[in-house]
């Protein structure tokens, strides 16, 4: 009942070409691309996509589209249909050009800034279909609407001619086809898995839209996708808890229209010890958060109390539940849609409007309560799971104080495994997180001892995907790194007292040190989650190979590397030897000193492949040259880009359920290299 409310208000409101603002010219967007689109990597090239979808999510939340369809083209462009109102053609008062050309051609021009156009939309910042424009080596723009069939065509946002009719029409749509520019992307190869990640989750943030994918590229296997979902964020939240033992059965959900804004929740409890909550305004996620999650949280945590000491589950003398305790092992999605969203910043990650706040609140609570009451045998349960959270957190309270009082970390004596650097400085300092001792002795006589500290960890830490917080306090090797940090863990975590803002991952590139990178990234992702919003987080990527020919050395860090490398030796023509790095070293100090001269005359002439099996198998200097070295080292920054894939990614690899795991490993099995046995 409220979509059709809110689509009758939108429907009274005319869409033409006066619902067109224009506020700003396009010339900056080829100069500074990453300022629009984030940056112009992987991220960026998939952005295109997302903003053109996004007009399409627009009109489907106006109540004027029911269909979406993403198409990859053999040619290397891209195809975006939807069955809304077709952009406007008609002549713009201000520009004195189509309505369509001044949509892309023009920054911020839309009818999301008129109050005409749109009552509800995703894309405020309205740089949408125009910053595509111009970051397309060519772009066409095909409009069913007033009978005719319109096209426009664009060459890095330029338009080759007019907009005209090149036919009739009794439907309305709007196709964007485009073909991202070469001159602007580092790479042009979209990402089928993110694409369906992304569409499917805006398809359970829109109801009763149908959003269909296609891959029609050269050397892919042709591949369609239709998504559908009637529950919506009902839906969403049974995905994201099918690998979970779940407390109540029945999801609750609410959908209801206030003062032309709209709130929608949907949460279940499993039996895990870890909290998602996707937040969105208008389809837009909000990583950060905002007021709709604050008024989430404000009535979940009262609303549990208040059943809770009404049902004489909490004594009279008894604490209450605290927001801690009430959110372990919740699945959540706030999802609100307003007319004027205010956000933080140009990546909208935070909500700011104050009047959202109470709106949450004051629905989902209401809501919320009589749900408990409905379905007592499911209340009690989720009560009961609230409460073994905050035994659980008196006790971690407890290991915590005993180790990390707070406030005294600083007076603290560091680790004595750790070799800290000498700078005071955070913004200077970098911590390595090395993986065993043999690596950890070669890093630190390698590194640059002014601005970087070196933390070897003993074996494998706990797997904190299956521990609460008082257990993993316990784990030396999880206090020591805590106690290097400064900055204390969980919901008491400060990045202000940080000691280094880089922490780096470096372990052995093989299935071992997998392993352990995957074990420490649970903990970061986990329980030192600003560090990874922040981008205070990295991997180092050390080489697999050195190839030597005479004096010249290189290393690579992948088989393709190598075999290019060898290639530019002459890898045909030279005599190629491949061993492993410790091997190498065995047998020249076994040698002769007539033989060592022999096999350096044969060396300047051959190719020697040395295959480094762990660390701990370079020698210092290698290890600085290779892997340390700011000026030459390649490092990997770690960020989330979809909170929810990473929270079932993380669940999969390692949780409790094994069959996902199971699953995943039989999947992938085959494209595994460098297996040790």
């Amino acid at each position: 009942m409220a979509d059709k409310k809110i689509s009758k208000k939108i429907a009274e409101s005319s869409y033409d070409a006066e619902s067109i603002t224009v506020l700003e010219g396009l010339d900056p967007v080829r100069k500074r691309p990453g300022m629009y689109i984030g940056s112009t990597s992987a991220t960026g090239l998939h952005h295109l996509i997302w903003e053109v979808v996004d007009n399409g999510i627009d009109e489907a939340m106006a109540g004027h589209a029911t269909e979406i369809i993403v198409t990859l083209l053999a040619n290397g462009m891209v195809e975006v249909f939807d069955n809304g109102r077709g952009i406007p053609v008609g002549m713009h008062k201000v520009t004195k050009v189509s309505a369509l050309e001044t949509v892309l051609t023009k920054l911020h021009a839309g009818g999301k800034f008129g109050g005409g156009g749109y009552k509800v939309s995703g894309g405020l910042h309205g740089v949408g279909v125009s910053v595509v424009n111009a970051l397309s080596e060519y772009l066409k723009a095909e409009v069913h609407r007033e009978g005719k069939i319109w096209m426009q065509e664009y060459e890095r946002g330029k338009p080759l001619k007019k907009v005209k009719p090149i036919g009739n029409s009794k439907k309305t749509s709007t196709t964007i086809t485009f073909k991202p520019d070469a001159q602007i992307f580092e790479t042009l190869e979209f990402n089928w898995g993110t694409i369906l990640d992304r569409l499917r989750q805006q398809t359970y943030l829109t109801k009763g839209i149908t959003i269909k994918i296609n891959d029609k590229r050269k050397n892919h296997r042709p591949k369609n996708y239709k998504f559908y979902f009637e529950g919506g964020i009902k839906a969403y939240v049974k995905s994201l808890n099918r690998n979970n033992q779940v407390k109540n059965e029945t999801i609750f959900y609410v959908d209801k229209e206030i003062n032309d804004s709209r709130v929608e929740v949907a949460l279940q409890y499993n039996d895990g010890f870890n909290e998602i909550a996707l937040a969105f305004a208008n389809n837009i996620i909000n990583p950060e958060g905002g007021t709709h999650v604050a008024g989430f949280r404000t009535a979940l945590t009262r609303t549990l109390n208040t059943y809770a000491r009404a049902q004489n589950l909490i004594k009279e003398k008894d604490e209450n539940l605290t927001g801690e305790d009430v959110r372990e092992g919740l699945t959540a999605i706030i999802s609100v849609k307003l007319t004027n969203p205010q956000f933080e910043g140009q990546t909208k990650g935070k909500l700011g409007n104050a009047e959202i706040k109470t709106y949450v609140e004051q629905i989902f609570g209401d809501s919320f309560a009589a749900f408990l009451q409905e379905n007592p045998r499911e209340a009690e349960a989720i009560v009961a799971k609230c409460f073994l959270s905050a035994q659980a957190r008196i006790a971690a309270r407890t290991a915590r104080a005993s180790i990390l009082r707070k406030g005294a970390l600083e007076g603290m004596t560091l680790p004595g495994k750790l070799a800290d650097c000498s700078s005071r400085k955070p913004e200077e300092s970098e911590l390595y997180i090395v993986e065993g001792d043999s690596a950890g002795g070669s890093a630190k006589q390698g590194r640059d001892r002014k601005f970087q500290a070196i933390l070897p960890l003993r074996g494998k830490i706990l797997n904190v995907e299956r521990a609460r917080l008082d257990k993993m306090l316990a784990n030396n090797e999880i206090k020591n790194l805590v106690i290097a940090l400064g900055a204390n863990i969980d919901d008491q975590f400060d990045l202000g007292k940080l000691r280094y803002h880089r922490i780096v991952i470096m372990t052995d590139a093989d299935v071992d040190g997998a392993h352990i990178r995957t074990l420490l990234l649970t903990l970061f992702y986990r329980h030192f989650n600003a560090l990874v919003t922040n981008g205070n987080l990295y991997i180092a990527q050390p080489p697999l190979y050195q190839i030597k020919k005479g004096t010249t050395v290189r290393y690579a860090y992948s088989d393709e590397e190598k075999e290019k490398i060898v290639k530019e030796f002459g890898g045909g023509k030279a005599e190629v030897i491949e061993t492993e790095a410790s091997q190498e070293e065995l047998a020249e100090e076994n040698q002769t000193e007539e033989e060592v001269k022999v096999n350096k005359a044969k060396a300047s002439v051959r190719i020697n492949i040395q295959r480094y099996k762990g660390l701990g198998e370079m020698n210092p200097e290698q290890l600085w040259e290779t892997t340390m070295n700011p000026e030459t080292r390649i490092m990997k920054q770690v960020n989330v880009d979809d909170a929810a894939l990473a929270n079932e990614t993380f669940e999969m690899l390692m949780g409790v359920d094994v069959a996902p795991r199971k699953h995943f490993i039989q999947t992938h099995a085959k494209r595994v290299e460098n297996l040790d046995i």
